[in-house]
Formats: structure tokens, sequence, C-alpha cells
């Protein structure tokens, strides 16, 4: 690829950030742990695991102490994959959510403690700790442990997602008095503290994660659980382990995007960028309706397929390699009409609310981490004294027993959360993540092609006006978009709502990409405008 045009034609609050070391993620003070941990001598191991501590009470919204977790680290050498992920506690089956919520339900519940699996995010960290890490485990708790002490101003994008769900949170366990100090949520640039978070942070930063499966934690949350008639347990926390997997890997333009394997969705972006790969993008104009369009039907082509085959990999009836076939992607590229928008179904294969951070040292190490509670808030039930808001990833089931993605014991959910790993000849390029449920795979599509296609660097990339997938024909546009592409889209039979969102609808990405040897040439890191965050580096 040739170099990077190093200008910014779309509107930006940002300038890409060049440095030897880096911590890129939505919220400036967390950003921040994760340098503190770089500058006392610890690795991108360390400032992701600091920085992901921080993040559950700089952005309580998008995860928390009850998160779930995924990372791909690059340790020099060889590129790694961490599905901390929960699983569904032992009592769960199908009979177990048509009991309680009736034989029309399709899922088990949005909210509540139906909706809450074994939180895997403390795991993960502890994981990320004894592989890789540098520093004592302790250390990395530090800033996150002040955090919810002395406490930070809010600010606008977190304290307007804030508001939106407490008419339907302040009833839930817990809730209102964890995070509606004074009966409501608090307003830009209120401080705001967690002080019972802390308790926790200290709890697991003694005991290295062991309070928080297997002790005082553990047992706090059963208890909640037992007084509110839910099914999770000490056993189901105890039995807890998070697993290291290998990565998947698909090549496009000369380079391999890595991606984790189900239960996640990442597989739907090499699937796009592999039907993608069959047209020649790079000839049509950069933000022409000729290029979106085809990136849309790619999207969904992909989407048709991992929504009816991903699941937990054990009861998949399909594998990733079959997904990912050279052959069978050239054939859904065919389906393509390149002036009409469709309406996929899934392809005859043969059958056999989130945060995102990333890392990068000067020792080559990087890491792209991703945590989330999935919706705002997560199951909106908080553990009392603990300040542990706990994910709502059971919701990701399917309750028809037809589905892969049926609900059984200690089973993974299909889950969004998507970190993403660009490498070239075997080498380290870049680590990156889009959040924003399933607008990851989207955005991880529209941002590789505008840099591997387009030459775009990196921020002009993120800064971009992106489009998002819904369902059947519908497409959300953002504001910025050229009307006149957006013009050109409905009339091929896009239904597009053209809207304005900083959070949710058009996801947030932050991309470091290595430049050369880390030793003297260092990385490029671009933070989305979208979001409240920034990179920060030395």
């Amino acid at each position: 690829m040739k170099p990077f045009r190093y200008e910014f034609p779309y509107p930006t609050a940002r300038l890409p950030l060049f440095a030897r070391n880096v911590v890129a993620t939505s919220h400036p003070v967390a950003a921040t742990a994760g340098l503190r941990m770089l500058w006392k001598g610890g690795n991108a191991v360390d400032a992701a695991i600091a920085t992901a501590a921080a993040m559950t009470i700089a952005e309580p919204v998008s995860n928390g102490l009850g998160s779930d977790a995924f990372c791909l680290v690059w340790d020099g050498t060889q590129l790694h994959g961490l599905n901390a992920s929960g699983r569904a506690p032992a009592a769960w089956t199908r009979d177990y959510f048509l009991a309680k919520y009736g034989a029309d339900a399709k899922t088990p519940p949005k909210r509540g403690w139906d909706s809450v699996t074994v939180p895997g995010a403390v795991g993960g960290w502890v994981a990320l700790s004894r592989r890789f890490g540098k520093l004592p485990f302790a250390d990395l708790m530090e800033p996150a442990i002040e955090l919810a002490e002395r406490g930070y101003a809010v600010p606008p994008v977190v304290a307007q997602k804030w508001a939106a769900p407490v008419a339907e949170l302040r009833r839930l366990p817990g809730f209102a008095s964890a995070f509606l100090p004074g009966g409501r949520a608090p307003t830009v640039g209120e401080l705001w503290r967690l002080p019972e978070a802390a308790r926790s942070l200290r709890l697991i930063a003694q005991t290295e994660g062991e309070a928080y499966y297997r002790g005082e934690i553990a047992a706090a949350v059963a208890r909640h659980a037992a007084a509110d008639g839910a099914a999770l347990t000490e056993s189901d926390l105890a039995a807890y382990e998070p697993e290291w997997v290998g990565p998947l890997a698909k090549d496009y333009r000369g380079y391999t995007l890595h991606e984790m394997p189900p239960n996640g969705q990442g597989i739907a972006a090499q699937v796009a960028l592999g039907i993608l790969s069959h047209f020649d993008i790079a000839s049509l104009p950069l933000d022409s309706a000729e290029a979106q369009h085809l990136q849309i039907e790619a999207m969904k082509l992909a989407f048709a397929d991992v929504y009816r085959h991903v699941a937990d990999p054990s009861t998949m009836e399909v594998t990733p390699a079959q997904m990912l076939d050279d052959a069978y992607l050239a054939s859904r590229a065919q389906l393509i009409d390149r002036r009409r928008a469709q309406h996929f179904g899934p392809g005859n294969l043969a059958q056999g609310g989130t945060i995102y951070l990333t890392a990068a040292d000067e020792s080559g190490m990087m890491v792209s981490f991703i945590q989330s509670n999935y919706m705002g808030f997560g199951s909106g039930v908080v553990v009392p004294g603990y300040g542990l808001s706990l994910q709502n990833r059971g919701h990701g089931f399917s309750l028809d027993p037809a589905s892969p993605n049926v609900v059984a014991p200690r089973k993974r959910p299909f889950h969004t959360i998507i970190p993403g790993f660009l490498s070239r000849g075997g080498a380290p390029v870049m680590s990156f993540g889009v959040m924003g449920a399933n607008m990851q795979p989207q955005g991880h599509l529209q941002t590789l092609v505008r840099m591997l296609d387009y030459g775009q660097n990196p921020q002009a990339a993120c800064d971009a006006p992106r489009w998002r997938y819904n369902s059947g024909l519908s497409l959300n546009v953002e504001a910025t978009m050229d009307p006149a592409v957006v013009q050109d889209l409905v009339a091929w039979g896009h239904q597009i709502d053209v809207i304005q969102d900083s959070y949710q609808d058009f996801g947030a990405g932050q991309f470091i990409w290595r430049l050369g040897d880390p030793g003297t040439e260092g990385y490029l890191a671009a933070s989305d405008p979208r979001r409240d965050g920034q990179a920060v580096g030395f």
C-alpha cells in the first residue's frame, strides 16, 4: 500500500497521535490510567488492563465490573486470542424461560437477573496479566480505585447516554442507589463517585480476582441473586474460566484481518471483506453511492450467514472455515446487483453498550481489547455495597429449539463485541476496534476499505460518515453523508433514515497503526470524535 494521505476531509475534533507508547479509548481519564502503567515500566497488556478497569468507572453506561470481554494480543512474535465472555448459569434451560415468561417467548428477557450470564471481564484481566503482564496485578487496579473514590467530572456523551435508560432501569435491583445519586442521572461536568466499586476493585487487586469468582464478591452476587429468585449461584461463578483461542484470519488486499472466532460476530467483517474482494472497489470514487452500495450489500450477505449459523462453537452446524471459504464467498458476491438493494437469506453452506481500547508499546507488543455490559447499563442489576453492575448477555440467547444459539446450561451466547487486528506478511500492522452492537463488523468493514483500498489515514477513515445496516432494506446513515449519495442509494431501493447519534448508531473506533519498527518509527493512533475519548502517548 502507498503511504497514507495525511488529509482530513471530514469534520473532526481530532488529529492522529504519533508516539512510541500509546493508549486509545473513549474516555481520556481512562486512557491516562493505561499511560500511567507504561510510565511505570509496564507493557501494553498492563496498560490495557488498567484502562479496562478504569473504564468500568469512567463509562459505566457501556461497561462495568460485571462485563464480558474479548482480547487479541500481539506479543512480539505471535497473535493470541482470549475469550472472556461468560456462560449461562447451570439452571438455565429453554424450559426454565418458557415456564417463567410463557410459551411465546423468543429470547431471555432484556433486563433483570434472567438476562445475566457469568461475567468474564475480571477473569480476562487476570488471565492477561498472568500470561503477559510485567507489573504486579494490584498496581493495575490503582487508577480505577482512585477514580471510584475521588470521582471525575462526567463528560457530555456519557451524560447523554446515562440519562437515556433511567426510566427503564430505576426500579431494577440496586440500580438507583448506585447510579442515580439524588434520584437522577448526573449532568455534564458533575462530579460522580462510586466508592462501592472501589471496595470491589481492592478485593480484586488483593486476591488477583479470586474474591470475584470464589470469595467475598461471589458470595455477595449469589446472595443478591437468591434474594430476587434468580438462578445464578456461587458454583456458576466458581466454575468460570476464560479461554485462550486461535484467532480467525482472512486475507484482503494483501493484508490479513484477524478476528475472534465464534461465539463472537467478528467473522461477519471477514465474510463481508471476502465478498468485497471480488469487486474493484478502488476504481470507484471514494465516497460515491456505488462504493457504499457494494459495501452495504456485502455486509447484508455476511449478516445473513452470521445470524443463521454463529453461536457457541460446540453447537454450530458449520465451521468458520466453511463460512470463509473463497469459492463460497465468490458465489455470494455474484448475488449482488450493483444498482439494486436486496434482502438476502443465508447461503447454502455444507452442514458440518460496549467500550473498546487499544494499547501498544515500544517493544512491539500490541493489544486490541473490548469490554461490554451489552445494552446501556446491561441488565440494570447492581450488587449492593459492591458497585458491581451486571451485563445482560443472556438476552443474546434464542429460545428456538432449532437455533444453534438456543439457551443451555453453561453455554456461551452469541456475542456482538469484537476486537480487530490487521497484519501483513505475518507482521503486525494495526490493532483496532469499532464498538456499538451490530455496528462493529460494519465499522471494521467501512474503515478498513477506506484505509486499504483508498489509502486514507486511520483518523480520516474514522471521521468519515458511516452507514449502518439494520435489517431487510433498512439503513441508517449519518447526517454528514453527502445528500446526493443518499439520494442515489434511495433510488436503488435502500430504505434510509438520516440521523445523528454520537454513541451507538454509528459506532466509535480506536486505531493504532504500526508505522515501522517501534524502536525507530513508533505508531499512529486515531480516536473517534463520536465519543469523549482520545489517544494518549509518549
